[in-house]
C-alpha cells in the first residue's frame, strides 16, 4: 500500500476512534474523500479484525475490537493524563519553540473538545467549544457582547490559541489590526463565521510574564529585581509558580527575584501587598510606579 493510502487510513482511523461520533458524510467532507472510498476503507478495517459499530448514521471502531486496546494505549490518553500533560506543556515558557510543537502533538492524539470538558464548566463551555472549532477550521468568529473594561460590544476576531485552562483566547482583532487576548468568561456568545482567516501571518502569542501580565505588540519588557523575605518568597512560589526559574537564594532567609515583566501592574500589586517583606533593587520604574500608586490612592 502506498504512503498516501496509509495516511488516509490513519486519518480515518483517528476519526473513527475519536471522542466525537461522525457520519459517513461528515467523514467524507472532513477528509475530502468519496463515500465509496470510505466504505472501502471500512471494509479493510473489518477484514483486519476490527468491529465496526453503527448508531443511526454514525459509525466508529468498537472498543471491543481485537487490537483496539493495544492501539489505544499507544495513541490515546485518559482525560486525566491529557489534562496533566496539557498543564505541563502550558507551563513551558512561551519563548520556547518546542511548546507549540508539543501542543500540536498532544492535540493530534487527543480530542481537544473533550479535553476542554474536563476543565471548562458552566456557560463558558459552549463558547470554548465554538472557539476550538474555529481554531481547528481556521475561521473568523464574532464575540457577541464581549465585556471589556470600558464597554460591552461585538468583536470580529480570528482565534488561534488558548492560554492555560482556556481562561483566555488569543485572537487577531480585525478592527484594531493586532493580536489581543480575550477572557473567555467575558464572552456573551460565539458566532462561527464562514470567512477564513485573513491574517494568519500576523497571528502571534505575545509574552506573558510570571505575574500573568501580557505585553502589547509594541511594548518593551521591564527589568525587575526584588529581594524577597520568607513570607514573600513562599507566596510568590504558591501564587506564581513560574517565578521559580528566576529566583536564586541569597541566604537562609532571603531570595533574589531577577526577571522581566510585561508591565508594572502585576508585580506592583504583589509588592504593595508585601512592602515590609520586599526590597526593590535596581528597578527605578517599579519604585516610581509604587510611589505614584501610594500618593494617588492613599493621598500621601
Amino acid at each position: 500500500m502506498d504512503q498516501p493510502k496509509i495516511e488516509r487510513l490513519l486519518r480515518l482511523m483517528k476519526m473513527l476512534t475519536a471522542n466525537v461520533e461522525y457520519s459517513v458524510d461528515d467523514i467524507a467532507e472532513r477528509l475530502d474523500m468519496s463515500r465509496r472510498t470510505i466504505y472501502r476503507y471500512i471494509d479493510t478495517f473489518r477484514d483486519a479484525g476490527f468491529v465496526i459499530k453503527k448508531r443511526g448514521n454514525c459509525i466508529r471502531l468498537d472498543k471491543e475490537s481485537p487490537h483496539f486496546k493495544d492501539i489505544s494505549q499507544l495513541v490515546h490518553f485518559t482525560e486525566e493524563e491529557a489534562v496533566i500533560l496539557r498543564r505541563a506543556i502550558e507551563s513551558i515558557d512561551d519563548t520556547n519553540l518546542l511548546k507549540q510543537n508539543l501542543k500540536r502533538k498532544l492535540y493530534s492524539v487527543y480530542d481537544s473538545g473533550t479535553l476542554a470538558d474536563t476543565i471548562v464548566k458552566g456557560q463558558n463551555s459552549s463558547n470554548v467549544h465554538s472557539l476550538i472549532e474555529a481554531i481547528e477550521n481556521h475561521k473568523q468568529v464574532i464575540l457577541h457582547n464581549y465585556q471589556s473594561s470600558h464597554s460591552v460590544r461585538d468583536r470580529i476576531v480570528e482565534p488561534f490559541a488558548f492560554t492555560t485552562n482556556y481562561v483566555n483566547v488569543w485572537c487577531y482583532d480585525i478592527e484594531d489590526n493586532c493580536c489581543k487576548i480575550f477572557k473567555t468568561a467575558r464572552i456573551g456568545s460565539v458566532e462561527l463565521s464562514d470567512i477564513e482567516w485573513q491574517h494568519r501571518e500576523q497571528h502571534k502569542e505575545n509574552f506573558i510574564d510570571i505575574f500573568r501580565m501580557i505585553t502589547s505588540s509594541d511594548s518593551e519588557l521591564i527589568a525587575v529585581k526584588l529581594k524577597l523575605g520568607r513570607l514573600s518568597y513562599n507566596l510568590i512560589m504558591e501564587e506564581y509558580p513560574l517565578a521559580e526559574r528566576y529566583i536564586s537564594t541569597l541566604d537562609k532567609d532571603h531570595w533574589l527575584l531577577n526577571t522581566q515583566v510585561a508591565n508594572l501592574q502585576g508585580v506592583g500589586r504583589f509588592v504593595i501587598g508585601l512592602m515590609d517583606d520586599i526590597e526593590i533593587i535596581e528597578s527605578p520604574e517599579l519604585k516610581d510606579y509604587i510611589s505614584t500608586y501610594i500618593k494617588q490612592y492613599f493621598k500621601c
